[in-house]
């Protein structure tokens, strides 16, 4: 352990110090204003390709200007975006998977029955949350019904607002409609979770015949979809945050098909690390072209990462002449 002794330095000293390391700036007030904007510390994770390896001084690679450092620091920014992209039609597939599903099999309110998961899911957990759900939603109501109660408006206008404000969400609708049952009906509790619950959700289904039938609306195993949905959480969480992605090493690692009988990268295995973005580019490929088979998300990042020429592909642990796989279907000339 020692003590911290860094010196917070402005931006006209920041650009000195890169340009002291060797940095080529050839327009200075649009580099001050991406420092403005973005901060040297989050810039600095994207000036590690362009410097010299175990270099102390941090001193810059010849040729390394703040434009490439730009760009690639522009890829990560659009990668994420990519991502969130495919991320949020899984999520929003998902949902509906279990819905169909679990819903015409166990009734209405099927979340709320404690033996359709395992003992170790925190099943509480989710009534408590859908019970605060509906009781901040009436209390908010009520608060909004005070100010329209204060205001101007004619006994008419007072009403019509009351009911159209009953209707902005389907927790406060239900609770201000229905007696019975205390809850709302599993297909809308299914949107009111994140994410990550719903992925525990999924996990906590005490039966694996549930969990596979879900599974085969996505023409896939189930064991695989509950590890692919808690790798995409932690990446969307990352995404979410703006936090860097482009090549990150996966903390939480999906698990790969150990029996391959749907198109899928040739060497991508259990056999291989999956310890990168390249493995979670793969899953989210072949679930965009499940949930939507006209699909051009795969070209779309075949066009980004061509439109980047500092985005060091080895390692985000993409192979050699990886856009030639059939897995891609992307045809060598069009990047």
């Amino acid at each position: 352990m020692k003590y911290f002794c860094k010196t917070a330095i402005g931006v006209t000293e920041q650009l000195a110090l890169l340009q002291a390391r060797g940095l080529l700036i050839h327009d200075e007030r649009k580099a001050r204003c991406l420092l403005e904007s973005v901060g040297f510390f989050r810039l600095s994770p994207y000036m590690l390709p362009f410097q010299r390896t175990g270099d102390t001084g941090q001193g810059f690679l010849p040729g390394s200007s703040f434009c490439g450092l730009t760009r690639l620091y522009e890829f990560d920014r659009k990668l994420r975006l990519l991502v969130m992209d495919a991320i949020e039609r899984v999520e929003v597939a998902i949902r509906a998977a279990i819905t169909h599903h679990m819903a015409p099999a166990y009734g209405t309110h099927w979340y709320t029955e404690p033996q359709l998961f395992q003992r170790e899911y925190r099943h509480q957990k989710l009534l408590n949350k859908i019970i605060r759900k509906q009781a901040d939603a009436c209390r908010n109501y009520q608060r909004e019904c005070h100010r329209i109660d204060l205001s101007k408006a004619s006994s008419t206008r007072k009403e019509h607002l009351k009911q159209q404000r009953m209707k902005d969400s389907y927790s406060r609708h239900y609770a201000l409609t229905y007696l019975e049952p205390p809850l709302m009906p599993a297909w809308a509790v299914m949107e009111e979770i994140s994410f990550g619950e719903l992925s525990h959700l999924y996990a906590g289904l005490a039966k694996d015949g549930d969990k596979k039938a879900i599974a085969r609306r996505l023409a896939l195993p189930g064991p695989l979809v509950e590890s692919w949905l808690h790798s995409l959480n932690a990446i969307r969480n990352i995404c979410a945050h703006h936090a860097r992605l482009w090549n990150r090493e996966l903390g939480i690692r999906p698990e790969l098909p150990k029996r391959v009988n749907f198109l899928w990268p040739r060497g991508l295995s259990q056999q291989i690390s999956n310890t990168r973005v390249f493995t979670i580019l793969c899953i989210l490929n072949l679930l965009m072209r499940r949930i939507s088979p006209d699909t051009d998300w795969g070209r779309r990042l075949h066009s980004l990462i061509g439109d980047c020429p500092e985005t060091h592909l080895l390692s985000m642990g993409f192979p050699t002449d990886w856009y030639k796989d059939p897995f891609w279907a992307v045809s060598e000339g069009s990047i």
